[in-house]
C-alpha cells in the first residue's frame, strides 16, 4: 500500500479499516469501496482532506490497481 499524499510505503495499520502514514502524518480510512484521507490535528481531531484528493470517493479496486 502507498500513501496517496506522499507515495510512501511507511503505512501502519491503526484499526480494522484505518491506516496511518508515518511519512506525512495523515490517516487513511477504507470503508467498503471508499477511501477517505484525514489530517490529524494537534488536539487529535481529524480534518477531512478528501476534497483535496478526490472529486468523488475513490473506489477500492482503483486503489489496489494503483499499487496500494
Amino acid at each position: 500500500m502507498r500513501c496517496p499524499n506522499c507515495s510512501s510505503k511507511d503505512i501502519g495499520k491503526i484499526g480494522s479499516h484505518q491506516f496511518y502514514c508515518w511519512s506525512c502524518f495523515i490517516e487513511l480510512t477504507v470503508n467498503g469501496e471508499k477511501m477517505s484521507v484525514y489530517q490529524v490535528e494537534e488536539d487529535g481531531t481529524l480534518s477531512s482532506l478528501d476534497d483535496l484528493f478526490f472529486e468523488d470517493p475513490m473506489p477500492v479496486e482503483q486503489i489496489h490497481a494503483n499499487g496500494m
